[in-house]
């Protein structure tokens, strides 16, 4: 029996699901059941101030804030070996993530997702008239910062789907899109890279993204489907992600610097990046 579950232990994959703008880890849900079905562990984090965590949203919550959101689940749950998968928006928050903690991560997945440089932020990466959309509604219907949630119509998302999808999605912080994300590595140097194209809805800015994974050299797929590949195609999506799995190769950086995460860890992550409480303030307080 001990023979059989390092067997099977061996055969396990670490998958980390990021959604994207407007979403929470409740459109993962088909993708993560499939995954899980098949003996994998599978974390679908929902971003601050998104979905379940919608009380928590702010004009503070920044792209900064999500990517700690991901590195800390990372750290706190001691993953290693994974496979980070982000959507759409997603794409920024993977890539921020993936510079501060590379070697927990074997293989970066771009979903129909944006591909950013150093010094780039979302507005960006769109059309001016895009941007300048998600502006105006920022200014008329969110209080000067809070977006909208776009209609799921305008990605094309499946018929069956659609109103749950519009129900589900809700507004987020207008500082998530204008920050510009800070990078120290480029991660076609540090990771295995796929980006994924959805090619099955119209005025898609994630062709640009796809061209620019090419010129860096990434592997490239495409879909025929809207943008929200894992509520149209999940069970296509799953033996995608199942399939990137295999082909991916360490890290370098994990090669550099050993297998052990703890020494990793101790050389690059200063004690006060953890934001633990001052444990003599905590005796101040009344339970």
């Amino acid at each position: 029996m001990v023979a059989n579950d390092q067997i099977s232990n061996q055969n396990q994959t670490t998958y980390v699901l990021v959604h994207g703008a407007w979403h929470g880890s409740w459109c993962w849900k088909r993708v993560r059941k499939s995954l899980r079905d098949a003996g994998h562990h599978v974390f679908t984090p929902t971003l601050t101030g998104l979905g379940e965590r919608t009380h928590l949203n702010s004009a503070a919550v920044s792209l900064s804030t999500h990517i700690a959101d991901v590195v800390n689940l990372l750290r706190w749950e001691d993953l290693s070996d994974v496979i980070l998968c982000g959507h759409s928006y997603g794409g920024n928050v993977i890539s921020g993530a993936a510079d501060q903690v590379p070697e927990r991560i074997r293989r970066l997945v771009y979903l129909d997702a944006f591909v950013p440089e150093a010094g780039e932020c979302v507005f960006d990466l769109l059309s001016p008239e895009w941007a300048q959309q998600m502006r105006l509604q920022a200014q008329t219907a969110g209080d000067g910062w809070n977006v909208p949630p776009i209609p799921g119509e305008r990605f094309n998302v499946n018929l069956r789907d659609a109103t749950w999808v519009n129900a589900q999605c809700t507004s987020q912080s207008i500082a998530s899109f204008e920050e510009h994300i800070r990078l120290n590595r480029v991660p076609s140097h540090t990771h295995d890279a796929t980006h994924i194209l959805a090619t099955g809805w119209d005025n898609s800015p994630f062709r640009t993204a796809h061209e620019r994974a090419k010129a860096n050299g990434w592997e490239t797929r495409t879909v025929t489907c809207g943008h929200e590949v894992m509520l149209d195609l999940p069970g296509e999506l799953t033996d995608l992600l199942l399939e990137l799995a295999t082909s991916a190769a360490p890290s370098p950086f994990c090669v550099a610097n050993g297998s052990s995460h703890s020494r990793a860890l101790a050389l690059q992550v200063p004690r006060d990046r953890f934001n633990r409480p001052d444990p003599n303030s905590m005796r101040n307080l009344k339970w």
